[in-house]
């Protein structure tokens, strides 16, 4: 993959600014990639790792002179961030995000990005429980998806680019409208993760049921849960307060299917619940042949001896 942007600046340096970085030199994607983040420890720690080829104090600085500027903090913190660094855009340039949220993104960030400056909000479709800037590596993005939802009207070449970049990655990419794109997340991950969090905390307030079983005896289900609910919470909050609507639809038609299956098992109606199952197992099976997970034993596990 030849170079897609002569100068790269990821704004924000956690999972997926450090994914970016290592996926970017792995392809030779870009000349020379800055990077800011807010803390200063954040800083040193890239600085330590080798994370970024410029480390800078500030958003502004990491931007100028950037053809490419992304937004890799959470959405919330998005518009004080895209204020900042708007007077050092140089016209052409591109600014982008990963943010989990467009609709919201698009209403912060937009207003501030200056004319002749293309603004083309992206999301990632990838991740880990992990956070933080040695939580990042290079394949993260490969076999993923990259959501780009430009406005109507942005400049098709900027677009274009963009998605060589993500492609360049790793990442397949398709591009969808804003308010389809927060519907979609919500039932995909935003109201998953509510769910997680939530079963998650009923295990902590069940006083009968001892936090030392809770984590002794934790199954595949309650694991993969608490593994959910280990993700970055203030990112999290930003995410349910900026995608309010869709996540609450959602959660709206969750409560409703979660009385049926209880009347269900109330009245002892197994013909119900074999066949809501049975449609619910071939929505696993399309993940799997679709190459967005693995049918392995054990969940992937390795057998010990």
């Amino acid at each position: 993959m030849s170079r897609v942007y002569d100068r790269v600046a990821l704004i924000g340096l956690g999972l997926i600014a450090s994914s970016m970085f290592w996926a970017i030199k792995r392809a030779g994607l870009a000349g020379e990639v800055t990077g800011h983040a807010r803390s200063a420890e954040t800083r040193d720690t890239a600085r330590e790792i080798g994370l970024c080829d410029r480390v800078c104090d500030s958003a502004a600085e990491a931007a100028e002179g950037a053809d490419l500027v992304v937004l890799c903090v959470p959405v919330g913190a998005m518009g004080a961030v895209a204020a900042e660094i708007a007077p050092v855009l140089d016209p052409g340039a591109t600014v982008s995000d990963v943010g989990s949220v467009k609709k919201a993104v698009i209403d912060a960030v937009g207003p501030h990005v200056p004319r002749g400056v293309h603004f083309v909000p992206a999301h990632p479709l990838a991740g880990t429980e992990h956070s933080g800037p040695r939580s990042g590596f290079a394949e993260l993005f490969d076999n993923r998806w990259c959501l780009i939802v430009p406005e109507n009207g942005s400049d098709r070449d900027a677009i274009a680019r963009l998605e060589r970049f993500w492609q360049g990655m790793g990442a397949h990419t398709d591009e969808m409208d804003a308010d389809h794109h927060d519907l979609v997340l919500a039932v995909t991950s935003h109201a998953p993760h509510l769910i997680a969090y939530t079963m998650v905390g009923v295990a902590d307030d069940l006083r009968r049921v001892t936090d030392s079983e809770v984590i002794k005896y934790s199954a595949a289900g309650f694991r993969d849960f608490t593994r959910i609910a280990a993700s970055d919470p203030v990112m999290w909050r930003d995410v349910f307060l900026s995608n309010k609507e869709a996540t609450l639809e959602i959660l709206g038609r969750f409560t409703e299917e979660l009385f049926a299956l209880q009347r269900a098992i109330r009245t002892g109606d197994g013909a119900h619940l074999q066949d809501y199952f049975t449609r619910t197992r071939a929505i696993r099976r399309g993940i799997i042949e679709a190459g967005q997970d693995t049918d392995a034993p054990d969940f992937g596990r390795v057998r010990p001896g």
